[in-house]
């Protein structure tokens, strides 16, 4: 039986619903591609990492992090090894980027990426940072390589629209990109508008999980510049970075301007828009005016919307409504699959 072996860099929420998902598929991937899957190599931030050429048992590594918060020292598999000494020296074939995001650099995931292509892996991303500020050096350097690079989980988890792109739309040019991709700043300005005051809010979105421990990053509009360069980067060959967005975050929206829109029929959203002006690629992240009703008034809480408008297929639409970790995890798991069906 063929065997394909995977690095997994960063092992939280995300790292163990994929896990979970590899594991409970694990017999039909042999049925269904003749492919075995085994992780050889998993690394935290800081509760150890383990390492094993012929494999690892992933339903006891997610449960003792889940139940002791770390990996046990004691076992044989466990391991010291940095992100980049697994990069440079690890057996696998492909490397999963999984590491927390530094949305001012792409690093150090760019680099766990770069190293590994260069040694002839293949190589996902579920981190943005790599695809907001690299993205056209890391496709070049997969392309000279020979290897796969994929990268769905980057924006709005598992929901296929980098695949949709390649598979399904092909010879199509991508005009333009819209859409609400960032679902902290959903969440405030929606219970801004029940008349809670902002620091209620974040309090109360972070007990329950919609809000990050330093939100700044969603409020200022950050995370939403990293997600709409990434699309555009990959479906406009747009070759910018976060810092070309004109970024606008939700930080001086107050209570009047939510009541002011609410007596025109309106409401405040987060919009990310890019399109092509006098042959260059504009992106903007900005809070604006919707009308009640539209379509991007409707999308609320954790959902998401992009719209992607092109030449041949005019405008297409696709909400991810809801998700949890299982859509994150999916991602990743179907960038590992195509990887699977192309491998040789």
């Amino acid at each position: 039986m063929r065997t394909l072996k995977l690095a997994l860099l960063g092992f939280g929420n995300a790292g163990r619903a994929f896990a979970k998902i590899l594991e409970n598929n694990k017999q039909e991937i042999i049925d269904k591609m003749g492919y075995e899957i085994i992780v050889t190599g998993i690394t935290t931030g800081s509760r150890g990492g383990l390492y094993s050429p012929a494999g690892i048992d992933l339903k006891r590594a997610w449960t003792e992090l889940e139940e002791q918060g770390r990996f046990n020292q004691a076992h044989k598999d466990y391991s010291d090894m940095t992100s980049m000494e697994i990069v440079e020296k690890g057996d696998y074939d492909v490397i999963v980027e999984m590491t927390p995001l530094d949305i001012f650099t792409g690093q150090p995931a760019a680099d766990h990426l770069r190293k590994a292509m260069e040694r002839g892996k293949h190589a996902v991303t579920a981190n943005k940072g790599p695809i907001a500020w690299y993205y056209d050096e890391l496709k070049k350097l997969s392309e000279e390589k020979h290897v796969q690079f994929y990268y769905e989980t980057t924006v709005m988890d598992g929901t296929p629209i980098f695949n949709l792109k390649d598979e399904t739309l092909k010879f199509c040019k991508v005009t333009e990109i819209n859409g609400i991709l960032n679902t902290t700043t959903n969440y405030v300005l929606e219970e801004l508008a029940k008349g809670k005051n902002y620091d209620e809010v974040i309090a109360e979105g972070k007990r329950i999980g919609f809000v990050e421990a330093d939100p700044s990053m969603d409020i200022e509009g950050w995370d939403a510049a990293a997600k709409i360069t990434a699309l555009l980067n990959v479906l406009m060959d747009a070759g910018i970075t976060p810092k070309d967005v004109d970024r606008t975050g939700i930080q001086n929206i107050t209570i009047a301007q939510i009541r002011e829109a609410e007596s025109q029929g309106k409401v405040i959203k987060l919009l990310c828009r890019g399109s092509l002006e006098n042959g260059r690629v504009m992106a903007s992240v900005k809070p604006e005016l919707v009308e009640k009703g539209g379509l991007m008034s409707v999308i609320e809480g954790t959902s998401s919307v992009v719209q992607i408008t092109t030449d041949l297929m005019g405008k297409l639409t696709i909400i991810e409504h809801d998700p949890d970790l299982i859509q994150t995890g999916y991602g990743i798991f179907s960038d590992v699959l195509r990887i699977v069906r192309n491998f040789v």
